[in-house]
């Protein structure tokens, strides 16, 4: 079994790296590291939706994987998820991707452009963890929300529960390949005015690699 796991920074992944035996770095610093069962290539990309697509495209062109992860923390949307909660997001969307008219805020199906900005796993996962996971469906953005006006106006626009960085550009990337894939996120904060002393990134950190060691010991 080989796996690829991308995430956009390394703190995102340090107790996962600690806990397996490292092997190599190649020269597009992608580390290698292995388990029990299987070979784990990290790709760390950097934070945001072009520096996602730009280094995994160029990760696939070379490379066949058996299954592919896209890991980090992310922002709830939806308040019934806690804190520290690992969801599986299912549906994503390029939120900002459209045009605006005065006030109006035109989606990027009324432009009637080539392409699209929403995105579906429908893949149903063979592993007992990844099923086990909630559900969830996500937005991504460039700007991480933290005005009242902006947030009230995710809900007129789509019904989404998390808020991430690179989610969409991943399955955008991913939708083609015949690779199973997944979006695994641990909810670090809610989103809302911006104030870190409610967020809890280390809890988020610690329970999603938690979950990537399991699924790896579970492969």
């Amino acid at each position: 079994m080989k796996l690829l796991i991308v995430a956009a920074t390394k703190s995102e992944v340090e107790i996962l790296v600690s806990r397996l035996k490292f092997i190599s770095i190649d020269t597009n610093n992608v580390s290698r590291f292995s388990s029990e069962k299987c070979i784990v290539d990290i790709l760390i990309t950097s934070v945001g939706m072009v520096a996602t697509a730009f280094e995994l495209g160029r990760r696939l062109q070379n490379n066949i994987y058996d299954l592919i992860l896209n890991v980090g923390i992310c922002g709830a949307i939806n308040k019934q998820l806690s804190i520290g909660e690992v969801v599986n997001v299912t549906t994503d969307c390029i939120y900002e991707l459209g045009a605006e008219d005065g006030d109006k805020f035109l989606k990027f199906e009324e432009l009637n452009l080539p392409g699209k900005n929403k995105f579906e796993n429908i893949l149903e996962s063979k592993n007992e963890i990844i099923r086990s996971l909630r559900k969830v469906s996500g937005i991504t953005v460039n700007t991480v929300h933290g005005n009242d006006t902006s947030i009230s106006k995710i809900e007129s626009r789509i019904k989404s529960d998390v808020e991430t960085m690179e989610g969409a550009a991943f399955m955008y990337a991913m939708e083609n390949q015949a690779t199973p894939y997944f979006q695994i996120r641990s909810i670090s904060n809610y989103v809302e005015r911006r104030d870190r002393s409610k967020w809890n990134i280390l809890l988020a950190i610690k329970n999603l690699n938690e979950e990537l060691l399991n699924i790896i010991h579970s492969l």
